[in-house]
């Protein structure tokens, strides 16, 4: 690693000191992989990824997508989703977070995607991306949303909806290309 690669990695670290006793953190290059390593206690600091769940949800060969609100990407669109917490099951995070965006109660049929997601520096994200059935409840925004609907992919662009996340566009030109939305 040359070091302006290096100074771009030590810019991007999440922290700055040790977890555990509070040391200054250093990266250290292992296996060609740059981390963090305390220099007082020598313990390595995991940056690992955070994993969103999201539910693609279709009805007459349109998909639900909220309006975000109170967040940096307020008022952008996005297929609903959310973090799994750190004691959940995927899967239950993802009928957790639409009850909560949607008021929605889901059938999860099968995954349709995985994603790494880099568009936050200070994030890495792995985003599942899970087919589901509307089950129960009267579709009403909620949590972090402040608007749903469901389009077709002219009704994006003729409104010139803005997705928050690149790859959710990603993700419709798949749904797209098997068929699944026009």
């Amino acid at each position: 690693m040359n070091s302006e690669e290096l100074r771009i990695c030590e810019n991007n670290m999440r922290y700055k000191f040790c977890p555990h006793c509070g040391g200054k953190l250093s990266l250290e290059e292992t296996f060609s992989l740059s981390r963090p390593k305390c220099v007082n206690c020598s313990r390595i600091f995991y940056q690992n990824p955070a994993v969103g769940v999201a539910a693609i949800i279709i009805r007459n060969k349109k998909i639900l997508l909220g309006r975000r609100r109170n967040s940096s990407h307020r008022d952008m669109w996005c297929i609903p989703c959310g973090y799994v917490e750190y004691y959940e099951d995927a899967k239950e995070a993802l009928i957790r977070e639409m009850k909560e965006e949607t008021n929605l109660d889901i059938k999860l049929s099968t995954v349709f995607d995985i994603h790494s997601n880099f568009h936050n520096p200070a994030q890495h994200t792995v985003g599942i991306w899970f087919l589901v059935e509307e089950h129960l409840g009267d579709i009403a925004p909620g949590d972090d949303v402040e608007a749903l609907d469901f389009f077709s992919t002219a009704e994006i662009k003729e409104q010139n909806i803005v997705l928050a996340f690149p790859t959710d566009v990603r993700i419709l030109d798949d749904l797209i290309n098997k068929g699944l939305i026009r």
